[in-house]
């Protein structure tokens, strides 16, 4: 043991007498032991920083999409109407999503106004139901009885045949996305329209 902190001292100390050496690398000097070069650091500087400060604006403007329920890897805020098809994102409370809200990325499927209709279709034995969800007549997607963790679901059941005023329902084709099928519509005041970068 004492073997082992000797060792251990040894190395820090060596580290530690190499440190004014290594601070004159940072600034510019060509090897150990070799005069510091300021104008080297200022170079450096002159790259570092424009693509700092670029990363620092670009981040909040792009949003990483996590899941793969919908085709994009990188999106971005584009301001304006929401059209069938659009990216849509959102903040979701949910218990299945966790404790904390989380942002969503998901496609605008089913607007105002348009109708809306689930049929519920069992499964083998009569005991799991499944929802087929149309808008339109067009097959938007089916919910699941249960996540791929064994958490039960219960989908949505549309209370009118049209998507109500100021509501939109949203999802993907993904089997095993979470969206209106479960919670359903969500108010247009909460969605942010995105678009595709990536």
């Amino acid at each position: 043991m004492l073997l082992l902190t000797w060792r251990a001292g040894n190395r820090l100390w060596r580290e530690l007498k190499d440190l004014p050496l290594r601070a004159a690398v940072a600034l510019g000097a060509s090897g150990l032991g070799q005069p510091a070069r300021p104008a080297q650091l200022l170079k450096a500087y002159g790259i570092v920083l424009p693509i700092g400060l670029f990363a620092w604006w670009a981040m909040p403007q792009i949003t990483l999409v996590m899941t793969p329920s919908i085709d994009a890897w990188v999106v971005h805020r584009s301001p304006g109407p929401i059209h069938r098809g659009d990216l849509i994102s959102f903040t979701l409370s949910d218990p299945i999503v966790g404790p904390k809200p989380v942002a969503i990325t998901k496609y605008a499927l089913c607007l105002p106004g348009d109708q809306i209709s689930m049929v519920e279709k069992r499964g083998i034995g009569g005991l799991i139901a499944n929802g087929w969800y149309y808008c339109n007549g067009r097959l938007m997607g089916v919910s699941k009885p249960a996540t791929r963790n064994g958490k039960a679901l219960i989908h949505w059941q549309p209370d009118s045949p049209h998507i109500r005023e100021g509501m939109i329902f949203v999802g993907s084709r993904h089997p095993d996305g979470y969206d209106s099928r479960y919670y359903g519509p969500v108010a247009v005041e909460r969605l942010t329209r995105m678009e595709k970068l990536l």
